[in-house]
């Protein structure tokens, strides 16, 4: 019978297929001689589950989530822990990225108002809409040409488009 051992994750453990953490497992109690999960020592790990699954190359859905550390027999031995803090609020107390933050949640777990066909409408404080292409660019990027040599300048932007 394995005994409980603490298991916290870490952020390249997410997206590692399971195999890799049920491996150190394995290494990890021939190195100790100790049979407890990772030898009986305490790993920690970190990350958001709900941002990306391991990769399988030509592999199906069904694939990419068997491949997660949740599908491992190791999961039921974590000990998970929830943040509480928003760290990239309170540098510059930004309350918008907080409320940005919490309306994605809200939106991920299905907890956001939706009309009759399943849409939501994001209202104008959550998102600004460009008209056109080039209006975007001169919002993102005021004086462009007079900072196009400007590194730190340029990094505190970015337009990002899903597909």
């Amino acid at each position: 019978m394995l005994q409980h051992c603490k298991l916290l994750l870490w952020d390249e453990c997410i997206i590692s297929h399971r195999r890799a953490v049920e491996a150190l497992n394995r290494t990890m109690k021939d190195i100790n001689n100790n049979q407890s999960i990772m030898g009986g020592m305490v790993v920690l790990m970190a990350g958001d589950f709900r941002q990306i699954l391991p990769v399988i190359t030509r592999g199906t859905p069904a694939d990419e989530i068997n491949a997660c550390l949740k599908a491992s027999p190791l999961w039921e031995h974590v000990k998970k822990f929830n943040l509480t803090t928003k760290m990239r609020v309170q540098p510059f107390n930004d309350t918008e990225s907080g409320q940005y933050a919490a309306t994605l949640l809200k939106i991920f777990k299905g907890r956001f108002k939706t009309d009759p066909n399943g849409m939501i409408t994001l209202n104008g404080g959550f998102c600004k809409i460009a008209p056109i292409t080039e209006e975007l660019i001169r919002k993102v990027y005021p004086e462009l040409h007079a900072n196009m040599g400007n590194r730190e300048w340029l990094c505190e932007r970015a337009i990002l488009a899903p597909t």
